[in-house]
């Protein structure tokens, strides 16, 4: 029994974010077109993951597969916002966001990891 609790530890130290991470989309799944055909973005970033630097945090938008990087939105904790540029013919971008990050290991120093979010779409609606 012991022994195969030992050869479960590696698969969930392995399986980090996935198990953890909460991306909640604070964006709409529909935007108006607008003449800079730039469209905000914010996103939620939550993880029960205990190890995680949060002073570590790189998040970024992926759209096209071109990180964008994001911003601390202002006075609220973990929530992150970014522009996302949409072509003028295009009615429809699809993204997800990645988060890097550093967390902490026994007995090494920080070591790198990175969360990503499902795929989300958002509508451009002409007037």
């Amino acid at each position: 029994m012991l022994k195969k609790f030992l050869l479960l530890i590696p698969v969930l130290l392995l399986a980090g974010c996935s198990t953890t991470a909460t991306f909640t989309r604070m964006t709409p799944s529909e935007q108006p077109r607008n003449a800079d055909n730039l469209y905000p973005v914010e996103v939620a970033f939550n993880s029960g993951q205990q190890s995680i630097r949060w002073d570590s945090i790189r998040p970024y938008v992926i759209v096209n597969g071109q990180p964008l990087p994001l911003r601390p939105v202002p006075i609220v904790q973990n929530r992150w916002e970014g522009l996302v540029p949409v072509p003028p013919t295009a009615n429809q971008v699809t993204y997800r966001f990645k988060f890097d990050y550093l967390y902490n290991n026994f007995g090494t120093d920080p070591r790198p990891d990175s969360c990503w979010s499902p795929a989300y779409a958002m509508k451009i609606l002409d007037p």
